[in-house]
């Protein structure tokens, strides 16, 4: 079996930049065509709607999470420093500990019927064979 390495070592392929660099384009401050005053304050109050509705919706659905986690009764707190992987790999063992916690309860749940047919059956002589 040959060996697995990291990146294209195949011909014709070259291996990812560490750190591309990408040109930055930068929008010119005011066309050459124009607008005029009115336009431009149009528009810039347009664009201040805009992120504030965005501001809104994002704050509103932190709010929504933190409300859910509260719930569930997860921790609020993330990791700090860590990456993304962290953070999913945190909300992974959310979901990981509800499940042991409901496996638990059916398994618990079996082995008191278990204990109740038990109980009728060779103690009381409720059922007879």
């Amino acid at each position: 079996m040959a060996k697995r390495t990291r990146g294209a070592n195949r011909p014709g392929q070259r291996q990812a930049d560490r750190n591309p660099v990408r040109p930055q384009s930068r929008p010119a401050a005011r066309p050459t065509a124009g607008l005029s005053d009115g336009e431009e304050a149009r528009a810039a109050e347009l664009e201040s709607q805009i992120v504030a509705q965005s501001n809104l919706a994002d704050s509103s659905s932190i709010r929504a999470a933190a409300r859910d986690r509260s719930r569930s009764g997860e921790s609020p707190v993330r990791p700090r420093g860590q990456g993304t992987l962290a953070i999913r790999a945190a909300e992974e063992y959310g979901y990981v500990a509800r499940d042991i916690n409901r496996i638990v309860r059916v398994g618990l749940m079996m082995i008191g019927a278990l204990a109740v047919i038990f109980v009728l059956i060779d103690v009381l002589h409720v059922v007879k064979f």
